[in-house]
């Protein structure tokens, strides 16, 4: 009779008794085993087994396949169909090891409504973690957004044990129910890791002896986790002065040896990060070509940038150095990275060899892969895995408290808003994001911060939801009633508002930085040109006034494509100074658009969400209105006459989107651009 193989976690010496405890509740989720001790292991040299290493990652807290924004069913994602491809990799393999790689706790409504509107008791396990509890997971790291909600939160749903100042680490809470690993985050209280850094599991793996018959052989899996150092940018209100973070590499050296000198045969880095060819640095957000090279990894599963990897894409992402994506391999090292919001399971297969002592990881022979809850038939049609009938009951109370939060009427608006065609110029989401900023700001300084008192307040924003995840992808709020839902479709992100002074300057390096957002355009090119690059739609920052004018030059370099740029109708002053409200992410880790937005800049780092300055803006103003809040552009194409045709993707058949938004160089040329995203080919003139 087959069951489940029981183990135990051995922790770091340094770390609390109460963090080596995480990892008791996960000793029944892993390997799966006949009953019995293990056979004698000196005698089953040569044995081998294989290991199935199976990824979530970047989960955003989207344990239904359920859009909180559209209320309606997306069958797209979602954790309660990863769930079922779990359960039949189980049935699969005969060992396997389940893990999460952070991004778990963040992202929709619902996790919204846990965390600040309705906030869990600490006797009550959050949604997603207890849909997760369901299947039992053998160990997972943090991610960025794990930190959105700060650290006594943090600590709450971690099962307390938190050392760090301003949180008691001697509360004892519900947990994940799994142990969480995290290696390069530091307590500036007590100099160790806010979490243990790694966890040792004792399993029995079910083996094929030389003579082919089955034998049980014992296995210890070092499981070690990374995060990217961006968060101290990010939610540097919640982490300044009580956490420093150190490079993955540097964590890696450190820690792995330790991992096999306790006796570790195996080590699986989870890195909540993903590739970049970039020189290494210790603030590197995605160094998972560098962590790949440290001696003592066996396998690493990533995330953070939601792509695919392996990418079995006629023309891959991540083509870089290093990377094969037919053997699945970051340097040799087996690796995944499973897309995002249960879209995916990765599975690293790796084959192991028994030596009579230990395991030892035969790297040619193993294997990873993507496995889909979406794919297409024979005949060309896409086909969902079926939801686990286990998941959704779990959660139901809080699913349907959450719709009834977001139900909450705050007003009406008489047009579309919508970001479908905001990188052609239609501001209809966007403008109200930015009255809203901009009216906040400014009452607040006009109140406390009197020494800025005479300072133009301008605001600019960005389409957050821009089409990365397909045709589905974007703000979309109908004409109609407007809710919180509505509002949070505005704006996606759980950011807060920052106020920074900058000069005229500043402000065309900025809008040069987010013009990026473009490819360069050929005049003379007679065959099709892509206009949008991959630069992220959330960075197009853009203000939505009639006060600031530009016109994007995309047939020039990047860096010299904003021209004529105005403020009430006169060229801008590069030394006038302005005040911009944006984010704290913006605000704080976007110095690659200006060197004062590395903090430096900041004059108000305000306590409000973006989403709830949103709210509350559309609450005092409830008839919201095109005219008012959806026509007013800031920035346009400057002309220019292409031989061949400009064409960029959005969502399916929406050109009346682009007419109602007075874009007339817009054309519809194919319902299906064949990406396999659910978007249609646009076509843009830029002589018009």
């Amino acid at each position: 009779m087959s069951e489940r193989t029981l183990g135990f976690l051995i922790s770091p010496s340094h770390v609390s008794r109460r963090m080596a405890a995480w990892g008791m509740v996960a000793l029944a989720a892993s390997l799966a085993a006949c009953g019995g001790s293990s056979d004698n292991a000196s005698s089953n040299a040569g044995a081998t087994a294989t290991l199935a290493v199976l990824e979530t990652t970047d989960l955003h807290f989207n344990v239904r396949s359920y859009d909180y924004f559209k209320l309606a069913e997306d069958k797209s994602y979602g954790f309660e169909r990863t769930a079922t491809l779990v359960r039949a990799a189980r049935k699969e393999f005969a060992n396997t090891l389940l893990v999460d790689n952070g991004d778990t706790i963040q992202g929709t409504a619902l996790a919204d409504y846990e965390a600040t509107i309705s906030p869990i008791p600490c006797t009550q396990q959050l949604s997603m973690y207890k849909a997760m509890g369901a299947l039992g997971f053998d160990a997972g790291t943090l991610g960025n957004h794990e930190f959105n909600y700060g650290l006594p939160f943090l600590n709450q749903v971690l099962g307390g044990g938190l050392d760090v100042d301003g949180v008691d680490p001697s509360k004892k809470c519900a947990g994940a129910g799994y142990p969480a690993v995290l290696a390069n985050v530091y307590s500036n209280k007590t100099k160790k890791p806010l979490v243990q850094p790694y966890t040792l599991l004792e399993r029995t793996l079910v083996a094929k002896g030389t003579d082919g018959k089955e034998v049980k052989l014992p296995i210890k899996i070092g499981v070690i986790g990374f995060t990217t150092p961006g968060i101290m940018n990010w939610d540097k209100r919640y982490l300044e002065g009580k956490v420093y973070t150190e490079g993955a590499v540097e964590s890696a050296n450190k820690y792995v040896p330790e991992l096999r000198a306790k006796g570790a045969d195996i080590v699986v880095a989870l890195l909540h990060g993903g590739l970049d060819s970039a020189a290494y640095s210790a603030t590197m957000e995605n160094p998972g070509l560098y962590l790949s090279k440290v001696a003592g990894i066996d396998a690493m599963v990533m995330g953070h940038q939601h792509g695919v990897f392996p990418d079995t894409a006629a023309t891959p992402s991540f083509n870089l150095a290093g990377v094969d994506h037919k053997a699945g391999t970051i340097n040799g090292v087996p690796a995944v990275m499973a897309s995002s919001w249960g879209k995916a399971l990765g599975v690293v297969q790796l084959a192991l060899q028994w030596d009579g002592s230990k395991w030892v990881v035969n790297k040619s022979a193993s294997k990873s892969e993507l496995r889909n809850i979406q794919n297409k038939n024979a005949a060309g049609a896409t086909v969902t895995v079926d939801a686990d009938p286990a998941i959704a009951p779990l959660i139901e109370t809080q699913h349907q408290a959450a719709i009834k939060y977001v139900k909450t009427p705050i007003g009406q608006t008489d047009f579309r808003m919508s970001t479908l065609f905001a990188d052609v110029g239609d501001p209809g989401a966007i403008q109200i994001v930015n009255q809203a900023q901009q009216a906040y700001v400014a009452a607040y300084i006009k109140a406390s911060l009197p020494q800025y008192a005479q300072l133009p307040v301008l605001s600019v924003s960005a389409p957050f939801k821009s089409g990365f995840q397909g045709g589905a992808d974007y703000t979309d709020v109908a004409v109609g009633p407007l809710a919180i839902n509505n509002a949070a479709d505005l704006y996606l992100y759980p950011n807060t508002v920052y106020a920074v002074k900058v000069n005229g300057g500043d402000i065309k390096n900025w809008l040069e930085a987010a013009a990026k957002r473009f490819n360069q355009i050929d005049p003379a090119k007679t065959t099709e040109q892509q206009l949008i690059s991959t630069f992220p739609g959330y960075n197009f920052d853009m203000f939505t006034t009639a006060d600031m004018q530009y016109e994007i030059d995309v047939t020039q370099p990047v860096g010299s494509r904003i021209k004529n740029l105005t403020y009430l109708g006169k060229p801008i002053d590069a030394a006038q100074e302005f005040v911009i409200a944006t984010n704290n992410y913006r605000a704080t880790s976007g110095k690659s658009f200006i060197d004062k937005l590395d903090g430096s800049g900041t004059i108000w780092a305000s306590p409000d969400a973006n989403r709830d300055v949103v709210i509350d803006y559309i609450r005092k103003n409830p008839a919201v209105t095109r005219a008012a809040s959806g026509a007013a552009k800031s920035w346009r194409f400057a002309k220019a006459t292409v031989a061949g045709p400009v064409v960029f993707s959005s969502g399916a058949n929406a050109l009346s989107v682009a007419q109602a938004a007075g874009l007339g160089n817009v054309s519809l040329l194919a319902a299906d651009d064949g990406s396999g995203k659910g978007t249609s080919k646009y076509g843009i003139d830029l002589s018009k």
